[in-house]
């Protein structure tokens, strides 16, 4: 899969600036908070931005603000396994949040207000569960990035996170660009 299509897969700025706002900044101790932008600022040290992570991750081990910290840096350092793990966590975490099914395959339309788009927990939940069905996608589990993808579609069928995009690349999987 062309590592081009993340940025079609990607938050965008006001998308992202909701979910800090409303998801991510409450609860954040403030020395996690100074690591995490320690870890931005040192981005092109692999070594100096990951123990700044690991820091936020020791003072506030389960808030998404870490999570999504340490899922990021792993996938743009092209960690992908590892950003992977963090993918599952996040969605296990989703999960918990919105009190449903651990298992993402046994999560139904109305388990929770998915059709919302204001709804920050259960939209939370759909971008884990489209950051896992990507990164199963990359790392070459296409059957379980496709179940995933397809669930992401039952969950959202108005499409509010672009799950149509991986659908897409699923379909032309084995085919040259040029057909």
């Amino acid at each position: 899969m062309p590592h081009r299509l993340h940025s079609e897969l990607t938050m965008s700025g006001p998308e992202q600036s909701l979910l800090a706002g409303a998801l991510l900044g409450a609860g954040l101790p403030a020395e996690a908070h100074r690591h995490l932008e320690l870890a931005g600022a040192d981005f092109q040290s692999d070594a100096v931005a990951e123990q700044h992570l690991r820091e936020a991750q020791t003072l506030a081990p389960d808030h998404a603000a870490v999570l999504i910290g340490l899922y990021r840096f792993y996938f743009y350092k092209g960690r992908l396994g590892e950003a992977l793990g963090v993918a599952q966590t996040c969605l296990a975490k989703a999960a918990r949040d919105n009190g449903l099914d651990a298992d993402w395959r046994r999560v139904h339309r109305g388990d929770a207000e998915f059709s919302s788009y204001s709804a920050i927990l259960p939209r939370f939940y759909l971008f884990a569960l489209k950051a896992y069905a990507y990164l199963q996608m990359r790392l070459g589990a296409i059957d379980e990035g496709h179940a995933a993808i397809d669930k992401l579609l039952e969950l959202d069928p108005t499409d509010k996170v672009n799950a149509s995009v991986l659908n897409d690349v699923w379909k032309r999987i084995g085919h040259d660009d040029d057909e």
